[in-house]
This record gives structure tokens, sequence and C-alpha cells, in this order.
């Protein structure tokens, strides 16, 4: 889940180049009745006004769902396993007020759970981007995390997944910009996506292929929240 707040704010990294509404085959927000009618305000006027849109699919991959779903339910604890396999630098941390979460790069931000269903996670999220030879870019971010669970037929299970969004920037002088550098923050916007996906895949399939090795791995971590290392050990199955 984190993973994909982080892929569309640091689309925001493409902004350096401007554009101005990105939205070759943009993808259609599909917010759930449940969702509370300020949210779906704000994330429907996010989605109309958009900077970038992006939508990219995951071949299918062998996954665990309990395990799979806990780390998308559990962001802080699966930054912890993603650094400790190396796949991925982002780091997220509950503060008291929310979710926060700095991918390493530059991009820094707080995100929420608008909506969870199985199969489907709504995210809004806010930050900006730094860098010393730039000024600071602040936007906003709607992202939808879409996936599911189908046996492969040699008695495993495999997960298909979907990462789409839209990001939204406070920045006149960006937007002024124009179409010049559209092509490019639509590439951008789609390996960031990608990226997250990737991530996913990576995590998972090192814990298919050796759970033991990863538990060990993210246990060595001296910052690691031992309740959901302890909840981690059990879903692996391990002594």
């Amino acid at each position: 889940m984190l993973h994909l707040t982080r892929a569309l704010v640091a689309a925001s990294i493409a902004l350096l180049t401007g554009a101005g509404s990105v939205h070759p085959a943009a993808p259609v927000l599909v917010l759930p009745s449940q969702v509370r009618p300020e949210d779906r305000a704000k994330l429907e006027e996010i989605a109309k006004s958009a900077f970038a849109s992006t939508r990219v699919e995951h071949e299918p991959y062998v996954a665990r769902p309990e395990i799979w779903e806990y780390l998308l339910d559990h962001p802080e604890f699966a930054t912890h396993v993603t650094r400790a396999l190396k796949v991925a630098r982002f780091r997220v941390w509950h503060d008291g007020r929310g979710l926060w979460l700095d991918d390493g790069w530059g991009v820094k931000g707080q995100f929420s759970v608008v909506h969870a269903d199985r199969g489907v996670r709504h995210i809004y999220a806010q930050g900006r981007f730094e860098q010393s030879l730039l000024p600071e870019i602040r936007g906003q971010a709607v992202a939808t995390l879409e996936y599911s669970f189908r046996p492969n037929g040699g008695g495993l299970t495999v997960v298909a997944t979907a990462a789409s969004g839209y990001v939204q920037v406070d920045s006149s002088f960006l937007n002024a910009l124009g179409k010049f550098a559209a092509p490019f923050v639509q590439a951008k916007a789609d390996r960031e996506a990608g990226f997250l996906l990737r991530t996913f895949a990576r995590a998972t399939r090192a814990i298919v292929e050796n759970p033991a090795q990863v538990y060990q791995r993210v246990s060595e971590r001296a910052d690691v929240p031992r309740q959901e290392l302890e909840e981690f050990r059990r879903l692996l199955r391990l002594p």
C-alpha cells in the first residue's frame, strides 16, 4: 500500500520538467459507495484536475494470500521487509497523527487508506519533493491498488496486481510549462507505478522461495517492531 503511495507521490519528480494535464488513456477513478462524501469529493477533484495519471498491471506470481495481505495492511513493517531484502529504499513510520513516507530520494509525505476491501485499497497522499538545486514541489495523489488471488492449476495460488492513480501539483510555474514534457511525465508515472508492483513481486518471491532466510534478515533489523515480527513468523509457519 505505502509502496503505491510512494510510486504516485514520487511521480512528482517528473514534474520538474513540467506538464499540463496528462491523460492519454487515463484510468477511471471508481470509488465504492462506502467512501464518505467529503472524501469522495476530495479524491474526485484530484482525479479531475490531475497533473499526471497512470495505470500499470503486473503478471500473476505465486503468493500466499495471508502473508501478502498482511504486508499490504502493515506498511511500516512491510518496508522493514523490503529494506532487509534490499529491493527498495523507502521507509514508513507512524507518529500518532498518521502514516508517513520517505522514499529515500527526496519524496516525503503523509498518506491514509480511504477505503479498504478484499481486492482493493484506495489511498490519499500529500507530500513534497525536495532537491538541493531545485525548488520544493508539493502535491496530492489518489492511488488505487487492485489485486486478486486464484489457483494456478499446480496446487499454488497466484496474485494479479494493478496500480493506478492521479497526481495533482501545487505549482503554477510547473503547470504553465504545459504540454512540452507531457510524454516524459507520463512515462515517469508509469515507471514509478511499475516499480511499486515489481517491489511487491520481488519481496513475495523471496518469501515463497526461502521464508526462513527472509525472516532472519528482517529479525536482524534493530528497529523492527517485535510484535509484528512475531506475527510475521507465525504466518511464515516457522518454529
